[in-house]
């Protein structure tokens, strides 16, 4: 009798033990949905006060485009130019020059010769000028034709076009076909 009584006190005890788990088990569950719940409404209140708190998109000022751009734009619209002639420059004078110095030597070269034969006054620093200086600009085309072979073997020659605009700037483009 005492094994049955002993059997059935350990029947009781793991049929409670089993209940204590299973009631521990539900209790976790429980708590775990509630969790999720309170998340779920946290992640909801969240969203409504960003809602609210998210400012009306403010106008941003409309900024000038980069000076790259703007040469770019002011060339697809047409300038006035009121002058364009096409050159061939001799740059056999550059090859005088050491090999470390010839490619800059070509550069000065072409800007003198432009300067001399499309009339660009140039600037002098005793004249006070009120009007903005009259510029001779080179091309990113013609420079990298200078520079293609190295500062050491600038070319013989170039062809350029020339264009002289109405406010007197040169703009020095390759010529066609080169």
């Amino acid at each position: 009798m005492k094994e049955e009584n002993e059997e059935e006190k350990q029947k009781t005890n793991e049929e409670q033990t089993e209940l204590t788990e299973t009631a521990e088990e539900a209790e976790s569950e429980e708590k775990a949905e509630e969790i999720l719940e309170k998340e779920e409404e946290i992640v909801e209140e969240a969203a409504v006060e960003a809602e609210e708190e998210m400012p009306e998109p403010i106008e941003e000022e409309v900024k000038p485009p980069p000076r790259e751009e703007r040469l770019k734009e002011e060339e697809i619209v047409e300038e006035e130019i009121v002058e364009e002639r096409i050159y061939t420059i001799p740059l056999s004078k550059a090859w005088i020059a050491p090999p470390n110095k010839r490619a800059p030597k070509a550069i000065r070269i072409i800007k003198a010769f432009l300067t001399r034969h499309m009339k660009l006054e140039a600037h002098r620093e005793g004249e006070m000028e009120e009007e903005e200086p009259k510029r001779l600009i080179i091309s990113n085309e013609v420079n990298e034709r200078v520079w293609i072979r190295g500062i050491e073997k600038p070319p013989r020659k170039i062809r350029v076009r020339a264009a002289k605009d109405k406010e007197g700037n040169i703009t020095v483009y390759l010529a066609e076909g080169d």
